[in-house]
């Protein structure tokens, strides 16, 4: 089946980056508003979304941005670069990815059981900062025996040191532009 055939794949769900009340979009010419800058969290893509008039956000909060989930929002403008984020954008970033990965917990926790190799000397568990060939062996014999139920589990059963923080430096090296394999963006 040709790709160009299957339905697009929207995000449904985002985590606020920046609200700038008073704001000019990156994407479309001549649109100003209430602009929200933030991160999908499922295709962890970043986004542009215009608000409702008023509607106020937090840091972090994870909104509605589907057509049946839109409460403080009027419509997804696109998607923007990690270079078109706002210095506000970019500084809260590293905190928000860590509170998605947290939220999505099951997903990540999924990827450790389940990742396999790359390429034939390399593995998708290496490509994680903080992850060795010790690691790697440590967590496929592990997993092998019973699959990982959280990412506490993974830590203590293998000793990798908060598992959450390691994923969501993954996360931001992909969002960044600074990886040729791609794990968990996708663009």
């Amino acid at each position: 089946m040709s790709t160009s055939l299957l339905p697009k794949k929207y995000e449904e769900f985002a985590f606020v980056l920046d609200s700038i009340p008073h704001g000019r979009s990156m994407i479309i010419r001549g649109r100003e508003g209430p602009i929200v800058q933030a991160i999908g969290e499922d295709r962890l893509t970043l986004l542009e979304i215009l608000a409702l008039a008023n509607s106020t956000f937090e840091i972090g909060e994870r909104i509605g941005i589907g057509k049946q989930d839109r409460v403080k929002v009027m419509s997804v403008l696109g998607k923007l670069s990690y270079d078109e984020l706002t210095m506000d954008a970019k500084d809260d970033l590293p905190v928000v990815v860590e509170k998605l990965v947290l939220a999505n917990e099951s997903r990540f926790v999924t990827y450790f059981n389940e990742a396999q190799p790359v390429t034939p000397r390399l593995h998708a568990l290496e490509v994680i900062p903080g992850i060795g060939k010790t690691f790697m062996m440590q967590i496929i014999r592990e997993r092998e025996k019973k699959p990982f139920e959280s990412l506490n589990d993974l830590q203590e059963r293998v000793g990798v040191r908060e598992p959450a923080k390691l994923i969501t430096r993954r996360i931001l090296e992909e969002i960044r532009g600074g990886s040729r394999i791609i794990l968990f963006v996708q663009r």
